[in-house]
């Protein structure tokens, strides 16, 4: 499968004239629990030539391909576009500078980001998106009989994100295992989920499963503790002449 993305990949910069410094898989394969039939999701960072920038039109900053009956999702974010995303500090885009599973790099603009992230990372910003998530998941799922597991992972996720947010210094993890690991969680609570990762292993996204009391009520509480205390983060302390510097040295010359 990597060489076929890799060919992908290949594909879509010659179709639209850009270079990929960035690709890597998102999605369950990248938070540590694909069901067996998870599609691909292939997020990449690109930059056009130096000419495409000086434009006076707004131009598209984003590319979408999907291949194979929708089982190779993949899309892009310009170079301009994901430097206004980590101003924002985008979740997502804080996600895949993180990702364990990369296609395509340039070194040196992995490096450049990651390094920006510290001062570019608002816990507020962040926090509101994963709340959001979790709210609008477990709002869904919470009063089903049955739910997909797919979905029960989600919420688990999104919810020790907010945990990982209100106890750690740094983004929260891509990898899920990590945050379980590193965050302050009873072993009762990791085995239910670990347990529940190895039959997601082997179970469809389409696999509906009981619902979980302890869990659910596990999210609940993060819901609550988070909600109380958000609005009272701190926001991000970056200088956007950092990105612009950044910007400009990652222009094709």
């Amino acid at each position: 499968m990597h060489d076929k993305i890799i060919n992908y990949l290949n594909q879509v910069q010659a179709e639209h004239n850009i270079e990929i410094l960035l690709a890597c898989e998102t999605g369950s394969r990248a938070w540590g629990f694909p069901s067996p039939d998870s599609d691909f999701d292939v997020r990449f960072i690109y930059r056009h030539p130096k000419d495409w920038y000086l434009s006076l039109n707004e131009q598209k900053d984003t590319i979408e391909c999907m291949y194979e009956n929708n089982e190779f999702d993949l899309s892009g974010w310009d170079l301009k576009k994901s430097l206004n995303l980590l101003w924002k500090s985008n979740a997502s885009l804080l996600e895949r500078l993180q990702s364990p599973i990369v296609y395509m790099v340039n070194p040196e603009f992995l490096k450049g980001m990651q390094s920006l992230t510290g001062n570019a990372y608002s816990k507020i910003a962040t926090m509101h998106h994963y709340l959001n998530m979790t709210k609008r998941i477990f709002e869904e799922i919470n009063s089903a009989e049955e739910v997909k597991l797919k979905k029960l992972f989600y919420a688990l996720r999104t919810s020790i994100a907010c945990k990982w947010i209100l106890e750690k210094t740094s983004p929260p993890p891509i990898v899920f295992q990590t945050m379980l690991e590193d965050l302050s969680l009873s072993n009762i609570l990791k085995n239910k989920i670990y347990q529940l990762i190895e039959l997601k292993l082997t179970k469809n996204e389409s696999y509906l499963h009981h619902q979980e009391t302890e869990l659910n009520s596990f999210i609940s509480d993060n819901i609550m503790l988070a909600e109380s205390k958000a609005n009272s983060l701190p926001s991000a302390k970056g200088d956007i002449k950092e990105l612009n510097s950044f910007f400009i040295k990652m222009l094709p010359h």
